[in-house]
């Protein structure tokens, strides 16, 4: 008997068998392995550990009908990684053109090194299907990824010419909320996005993931809303009742989060979270529209769902502590922990309640030793220049130190020779500390052109940005462009650079600010993060304008959105306020912690110390700063030496 023809004869049919029918999931327990260096827990990937995650990745595998999955989530519940899991099935198991896209294309190379680059090479069976990028010819590039019978292409959502680079069967769309409202001028990138899948039909597949944001202006909400909308429901160890975890039924004792417990509402119980983890176990998806199934699947996930030894319920119980009385912190709280947009109100304060409440000093002065340095925003109109002078202090504390006006025609030197005299005034805080501008915000929305050549021209290009305003921008300060060109095209290295705003977020940042109620006793209880003091010399028309829009209810592009309406034709006060909080926010305040702060205050000069020479014209670029600004932050590592 011929044995080795026997064994020749069961490798060919071997060979000749179709691969497994696998889902995502059971590709990703029997392949997937975790690293080192993008993972707490290194290894093999087990779905058991977020049992949660099992029906959204087995949705998405090639044997499913469904088309779309949504998860609007919390923060460390793993859904970035189930899409990740999704990448490497379909390397190695369902191979085609796919697309990922993150919020910018800097995300994305940051995505594809610490976590793409060492799946694929952890994994062997991706390793054996991607190619060394060593290797010459590998097709294997930071934002591009060969494989037989496929390709995957990252990019970000501001990248026009990568959303459009070219047609694919799969798109997983990552951080949704954080992508801008327009990308270079061709629309919106989640509908460039969604195009890219049209021409593969019924076997196309769309996942959107992301962390929520504001109500009315969250995409991922949007998406969850047209979906079936799934929550996940789990027994309780006690009475088996089944429940989704909800914020309200977390207790603890107060002052004491490491008392937390989660109280069952069918039965009252205390659950304790050790039982969390048999408790997703036995949880089920289920949904509210069960109609849209087997089209568009939606799931919503909180952080309290979060694997033992991942976030815990004692750290949600503390953040939210600590987000009590600070709206910032507790908008953080609800995107972040509860999964869910956070519902700012769109109505600015009463002006007459802010008119009212003046304090006992004059504008051109700084009336408190709190008050740490000084930004200003300018606003340009045709027949003047109208700016706001803002002290900053810690917890966003202001004080609206003077508001200019420089009048004349603003294509003439009038009112830029007056701005640029002002901007080199100091302030006097109370205790005889002259408080100089760090930095001011000058607005290009209007007169573009003339814009950038007065900020072009003037004598400390480091202490003026010219700006722009973006209604549609996640992020409140985004990193600057060059806008200078040479005449072949190219961008001028060290030319002017322009810094894109997002003032949606800042006013309704503004407004939640002005909207707190004074402290009985401010001396003993503080002040409410971002409070603003103002002299009692301002005029009723500045409050009028600064309280000038409102947030309404509007349909665009066929979604309903929240945008800003003026209700008044001046808002000009407004205007400057917001280009102020720019500057701050270019200068770093808002990653500065307390250690900065009292470094920043041990550089002020003392009382009665000589101001700094004014700079004069005709230095060098390189003396004028013309390169990269830096921030407050960056300025104190160069002096250190870092």
């Amino acid at each position: 008997m011929d044995h080795g023809g026997e064994v020749y004869r069961n490798a060919a049919f071997a060979a000749m068998e179709p691969d497994p029918v696998l889902t995502v999931s059971e590709w990703a327990d029997a392949e997937r392995m975790l690293s080192s260096r993008s993972s707490n827990e290194p290894g093999r990937w087990r779905t058991a550990r977020t049992p949660y995650l099992r029906e959204p990745m087995d949705a998405l595998s090639a044997t499913s009908r469904v088309r779309s999955v949504v998860f609007m989530k919390g923060a460390q519940i793993g859904a970035t990684e189930m899409g990740n899991n999704w990448i490497g099935y379909s390397i190695a198991h369902d191979p085609c053109p796919m697309l990922a896209i993150l919020p910018t294309v800097e995300l994305a190379k940051r995505g594809s090194r610490q976590r793409l680059d060492p799946m694929i090479a952890d994994s062997p069976a991706l390793a054996r299907k991607v190619s060394d990028k060593r290797s010459r010819d590998s097709g294997n590039t930071v934002l591009s990824k060969e494989f037989p019978g496929g390709i995957l292409v990252l990019t970000g959502a501001n990248s026009a010419v990568g959303l459009r680079s070219m047609p694919a069967r799969k798109v997983f769309a990552d951080e949704l909320d954080a992508w801008p409202g327009d990308v270079d001028g061709e629309g919106d990138p989640e509908l460039i996005a969604e195009r890219a899948i049209r021409t593969a039909g019924g076997r196309a597949k769309i996942l959107k993931v992301s962390t929520p944001t504001i109500a009315g202006r969250s995409r991922i909400e949007v998406a969850y809303d047209a979906s079936d909308r799934r929550r996940f429901h789990v027994p309780c160890p006690e009475c088996g009742g089944l429940q989704v975890l909800v914020w309200r039924n977390v207790r603890w004792d107060q002052g004491d989060p490491s008392s937390v417990v989660y109280a069952c509402e069918h039965c009252g119980a205390a659950i304790e979270e050790f039982k969390k983890t048999e408790m997703l176990e036995a949880g089920e998806w289920i949904p509210e529209v069960p109609e849209l199934s087997d089209v568009a699947r939606g799931y919503h996930l909180s952080s309290l769902y979060s694997p033992v030894g991942w976030f815990s319920w004692k750290e949600a119980a503390a953040m939210f502590q600590a987000a009590a009385k600070n709206q910032d912190k507790l908008r953080v709280f609800v995107n972040t922990v509860l999964g869910e947009t956070f519902a700012e109100k769109g109505e600015a304060p009463p002006w007459e309640q802010l008119y009212n409440r003046r304090e006992e000093w004059r504008s051109g002065e700084v009336p408190s030793d709190r008050a740490v340095f000084l930004t200003m925003g300018v606003d340009v109109q045709h027949d003047y220049l109208q700016g706001e002078v803002v002290a900053w202090g810690r917890e966003f504390e202001t004080w609206s130190v003077d508001a200019p006006i420089f009048s004349g025609d603003t294509a003439t030197d009038g009112p830029w020779d007056e701005l640029e005299r002002y901007l080199q005034r100091t302030f006097p805080r109370e205790d005889g500390v002259e408080l100089q501008i760090l930095r001011a915000a000058i607005d290009s929305g209007d007169q573009t052109q003339e814009v950038y050549r007065r900020v072009r021209g003037m004598r400390r290009p480091d202490l003026v940005m010219a700006i722009k305003g973006d209604e549609g921008k996640p992020q409140l300060l985004s990193i600057p462009r060059a806008v200078d060109v040479t005449y072949a095209g190219r961008k001028v290295a060290r030319g002017l650079q322009l810094w894109r705003v997002g003032t949606d977020l800042a006013k309704g940042q503004l407004y939640g600010w002005l909207r707190q109620e004074q402290p009985t006793d401010p001396d003993e209880d503080g002040w409410p993060t971002g409070w603003a003091h103002f002299p009692n010399d301002r005029e009723q028309e500045w409050f009028q304008q600064l309280t000038a829009e409102q947030l309404v209810p509007r349909i665009v592009r066929g979604y309903r959105r929240y945008v800003w309406e003026k209700t008044r034709d001046r808002n000009e006060a407004l205007d400057c306020r917001v280009y102020a909080r720019a500057a701050a926010a270019s200068i770093g305040i808002d990653r500065m912690t307390d250690d900065d702060w009292d470094q920043l205050e041990s550089n002020l000069p003392a009382a009665g110390a000589p101001k700094p020479e004014t700079p004069k014209r005709g230095r060098s670029s390189r003396e004028r700063g013309t390169g990269k600004r830096l921030g407050y932050l960056d300025r104190r590592r160069r002096q250190r030496g870092r």
